[in-house]
């Protein structure tokens, strides 16, 4: 991907930040997620329990990152479309 759609990207996601509470709360919830798996990955060993739930976190984060990606993609689609963009 090429420095320009990158900075297209951030610049949608951006805008959904700002604009969109569905949004906002997508990527804190994957935010959220993202602390749980690293303070389980720091600790040196996993009980069965703590390996499963973070199985289940890392599962529901792809999910929200899928979805953030799609929300970015629609977006970005739309203003393609829009005069001046």
């Amino acid at each position: 991907m090429g420095e320009f759609q990158l900075s297209q990207i951030d610049g949608v996601k951006e805008a959904l930040l700002q604009s969109s509470e569905d949004f906002r709360q997508l990527v804190s919830e994957h935010q959220a997620l993202d602390r749980q798996v690293r303070q389980l990955s720091a600790l040196s060993f996993l009980t069965d329990e703590q390996q499963y739930t973070e199985a289940s976190l890392k599962k529901r984060k792809l999910a929200l990152k899928d979805q953030i990606e799609a929300r970015l993609r629609e977006e970005r689609a739309g203003s393609n479309g829009r005069p001046g963009s």
